[in-house]
């Protein structure tokens, strides 16, 4: 099933700010640093301990995040994008076409080590990342 859930942006201190959600919400939290992760190569020294990717997962909620915003810099306002994981390549393509209208790509969608991605940020100034894959990288 496809759903949007929100995809949080911290400056190192991921690790910390998802366990405090953790201990509010409840559920199981899973963190993958750079170091050790498929993508470990395509980073610096300083940024191999911060976190790649987090999921927060309890019932149907999902909270996901990052210490990592990609060449731009985390400042307010894009420290949340709406993460759209698809059903389908095909649904996945489609979805990033259409959202592509006026919008500036900051990653087309790519092969990536759970599946594929890509990412923009559309006419109105909002982020989008879509995933289709394992069903890990949700």
């Amino acid at each position: 099933m496809s759903q949007i859930n929100a995809y949080l942006t911290f400056d190192g201190n991921c690790r910390e700010a998802m366990t405090f959600y953790k201990s509010c919400i409840g559920g199981e939290l899973e963190l993958m640093t750079v170091e050790g992760s498929p993508m470990a190569d395509q980073f610096p020294a300083d940024q191999q301990k911060r976190v790649l990717h987090s999921a927060l997962t309890k019932d149907s909620l999902l909270l996901m995040a990052s210490d990592l915003c990609g060449p731009e810099e985390r400042v307010n306002g894009n420290t949340v994008a709406l993460s759209l994981t698809c059903d389908s390549e095909e649904q996945m393509q489609a979805f990033f076409s259409n959202l592509s209208a006026g919008a500036n790509v900051t990653h087309p969608i790519h092969d990536f080590f759970a599946g594929k991605m890509g990412a923009l940020t559309d006419k109105f100034g909002l982020q989008w990342t879509f995933y289709y894959g394992n069903g890990h990288a949700q």
